[in-house]
């Protein structure tokens, strides 16, 4: 089919690279303007745009993707489908009535569970045992549109939202191409999403990274994966020092929530319920190291407590 690409790196770009070695490939790749990174602050190509321009795919990146010389230089390519991956931009009718079919979108959840800006993140949070990608058509309300096509991942117990996001990327690009190939040979079929069984992911922010002692283990341990690697389960050592956690794991012990039961060879802090084992902690511009490897140097002992960040103001 005659497709063109609307998306943003990292998750947009093995879905891209999918779509360039299928019978599909795009006619042109649209992201967003080029940012500033770096000490320096100096505009460097995204990895999606390197990726495009090495497949010699033209690549168009629009401040408005809705200006009526954009849209109409679109439109002479003729595109019969409109593809997304995290593009970051809401389509108006204007670019989702373009194309005849429209424009289909690769959501990183079981639709309708986990709608929004976060669903990877929020599946981690819930403690699901699976996850997965849909491919759904684009309508104005929030992930509404009709569902085209799943694949199921099973979250391992130990998968953060990074290990996730990755793999459902390669996902979602082997699902797009499927969803392509039955919308081409005529067998598409749409499935209205059941709205009675929708959840909501908000968007992350940096707070809500800060652990709450008072909360169950096990959640806490499932937010330490969730927010790897961004923005990360963070935690104030005994000394008021800010540390991030990168691993953790539920113990089974009591304790008043946010003292420390154990500091030697495990570092073990209880919680409302249960305690949570640190087992990989990094202090800010220091390499992540293990807890006991950390406490050889903090001078930190049982019966001591820690703490939680506060938000920094706006």
């Amino acid at each position: 089919m005659r497709t063109v690409f609307l998306g943003s790196p990292p998750f947009a770009t093995p879905v891209f690279e999918r779509l360039v070695r299928s019978g599909h490939r795009p006619l042109a790749l649209v992201t967003l303007p080029d940012k500033p990174k770096g000490r320096n602050r100096e505009v460097e190509e995204s990895e999606l745009v390197r990726a495009a321009r090495a497949h010699e795919i033209a690549v168009h990146q629009p401040a408005d993707p809705h200006a009526p010389e954009f849209l109409a230089s679109l439109r002479a390519l003729d595109p019969e489908v409109l593809v997304v991956a995290s593009y970051g931009v809401i389509l108006k009718p204007a670019l989702l009535e373009l194309a005849p079919h429209g424009a289909l979108n690769v959501h990183g959840s079981l639709l309708p569970r986990w709608r929004g800006a976060s669903p990877i993140q929020a599946a981690v949070l819930a403690g699901d045992a699976v996850t997965g990608v849909s491919i759904q058509r684009i309508v104005l309300a929030l992930d509404e549109g009709d569902v085209l096509l799943s694949k199921e991942r099973a979250i391992g117990p130990n998968d953060t939202s990074g290990e996730l996001f990755d793999a459902l990327a390669v996902l979602g690009g082997d699902a797009l191409v499927e969803a392509l190939d039955l919308l081409e040979s005529g067998r598409a079929v749409f499935t209205p999403q059941d709205g009675s069984r929708a959840t909501y992911a908000r968007k992350i922010r940096k707070e809500r990274g800060a652990i709450d002692w008072s909360k169950d283990a096990a959640e806490l341990e499932r937010a330490v994966r969730a927010y790897h690697p961004w923005p990360l389960a963070r935690m104030l050592d005994p000394k008021g020092r800010e540390l991030s956690v990168h691993a953790a794991r539920v113990v089974a012990l009591a304790g008043e929530p946010g003292v420390v039961l154990e500091a030697g060879e495990r570092w073990i802090v209880a919680c409302g319920r249960d305690a949570l084992e640190l087992v990989t902690v990094q202090a800010a511009g220091k390499r992540a190291l293990s807890a006991a490897e950390y406490l050889r140097g903090a001078r930190i002992e049982a019966g001591q407590r820690v703490g939680t960040p506060q938000a920094t103001p706006k």
